[in-house]
């Protein structure tokens, strides 16, 4: 079977990790593209219909955060303005990707360092899974993990200077996708969307 070609639409270096690892756990034969954005979520806002209309030819993957809306239809509905393509992959963690990770339980808190039994029992639950993450590496008896995960204390900034790189370490040679998957309603339909999609290619235009 030919290969899929898709490119990708995300939030940041994380999401792009973490998707990534999705595709290929999908086993799909997924040949990946150009992956756009990485400046947040207003981009993938505000550029989504171009990549609705141009999954007219090539399947996209889009990844973002739920943040403050209500539920995932909710977000989609209020980014697009018209139906969605059948090759637009249109994914939406809940709330945050960081929910996906901390639903790996026994392995993100042994990344960490810290006890399984502090790891929280709902992650679609939390309002802010960011938080959570920089709340637990806080407690972490690992200075290197606290200083590149969490912000030093009265500090501006809203996350640690080597966050996403530190994370991303985790999403590529530790996450286990079936275990967060279980604990973890949006990752578990990410999961099954990426392993049964199926292009809608363009008719060929008749030969003379």
């Amino acid at each position: 079977m030919s290969p899929i070609p898709i490119n990708l639409a995300i939030e940041d270096d994380l999401s792009e990790a973490v998707l990534r690892r999705l595709i290929s756990h999908a086993d799909r034969g997924y040949a990946i593209g150009t992956a756009y954005g990485r400046t947040g979520y207003g981009y993938l806002k505000r550029t989504v219909g171009g990549w609705n209309r141009a999954a007219a030819g090539i399947p996209f993957v889009l990844l973002t955060d739920l943040d403050s809306y209500e539920c995932p239809m909710a977000l989609i509905d209020d980014w697009l303005a018209v139906p969605k393509r059948p090759n637009l992959i249109f994914r939406v963690a809940v709330r945050e990707v960081e929910a996906w990770l901390l639903a790996d339980r026994t392995n993100f808190s042994r990344f960490l360092g810290i006890e399984e039994s502090a790891m929280p029992p709902d992650v679609e639950g939390l309002n802010d899974p960011k938080a959570c993450v920089i709340g637990l590496a806080r407690r972490t008896r690992s200075r290197e993990i606290r200083e590149r995960v969490a912000p030093p204390l009265g500090s501006t900034a809203k996350q640690g200077p080597d966050y996403n790189a530190c994370l991303t370490g985790f999403v590529e040679s530790i996450w286990n996708i079936p275990e967060a998957s279980a604990r973890s309603v949006s990752l578990a339909r990410t999961v099954r969307r990426l392993g049964t999609f199926r292009p809608v290619w363009p008719a060929a235009a008749p030969q003379d």
